[in-house]
């Protein structure tokens, strides 16, 4: 059994007021959903001395003199890896497009990104008997948590790859109706979609 702290786009007093060595002493990695400060990121990393693994949410920085990415994380978007523990991930960063705005795309630029994804799911089945484990993404799927506006409508290929490649878990953030408890667990076939928006202990 993995424990895995998931966070997404709020920060939360109660993560900083964590006591080394006791609040989440039994997790084993972390998962970002994007849309959380670095420094955020980087305090949490260091606070439990686990790999921590992310995509970018759709505010996520840029620009000269800001940090690419949050020292000693390991970016999912578009790179499917394995974790000590044995669980495969694939993460797609962003969302769909609304202002122009980094991190954003359209739906047929999501369709294009998870057939990039295909050969490597087909690859992790030919070593390890199965596609993947757990989709990271900033985006919900089309259809389940997703909302009616623009931004943050859910992905099509999203829903397309769980139903293909039925995966343990499907996470995300984005969508802020987190205090929802109906709107935060849904399943479609064999996956368990969570919003991890705030924070999630998951147990795989």
């Amino acid at each position: 059994m993995t424990k895995i702290l998931a966070v997404s786009d709020v920060e939360l007093p109660y993560i900083y007021k964590a006591i080394p060595g006791k609040t989440f002493k039994d997790v084993d990695l972390i998962i970002s959903c994007g849309d959380l400060p670095f420094s955020y990121l980087e305090y949490i990393l260091s606070l439990m001395n686990k790999d921590l693994y992310f995509v970018r949410g759709n505010h996520a920085p840029e620009g000269r003199g800001i940090k690419d990415e949050p020292e000693g994380a390991r970016n999912l978007h578009m790179n499917p890896r394995i974790t000590n523990e044995g669980l495969l991930l694939a993460g797609i960063e962003g969302s769909l497009l609304y202002n122009n705005g980094p991190y954003q795309y359209t739906q047929t630029q999501m369709w294009l990104m998870v057939y990039q994804l295909v050969p490597k799911l087909a690859l992790n089945y030919l070593k390890y008997g199965r596609y993947l484990d757990i989709f990271i993404s900033h985006a919900p799927p089309w259809g389940i948590h997703d909302q009616d506006d623009l931004a943050h409508q859910g992905i099509k290929a999203f829903r397309w790859l769980i139903e293909s490649f039925q995966p343990k878990y499907h996470l995300h953030g984005h969508t802020l109706d987190y205090l929802n408890n109906e709107k935060q667990i849904s399943h479609l076939g064999n996956t368990t979609i969570m919003n991890v928006t705030g924070y999630k202990v998951i147990e795989v």
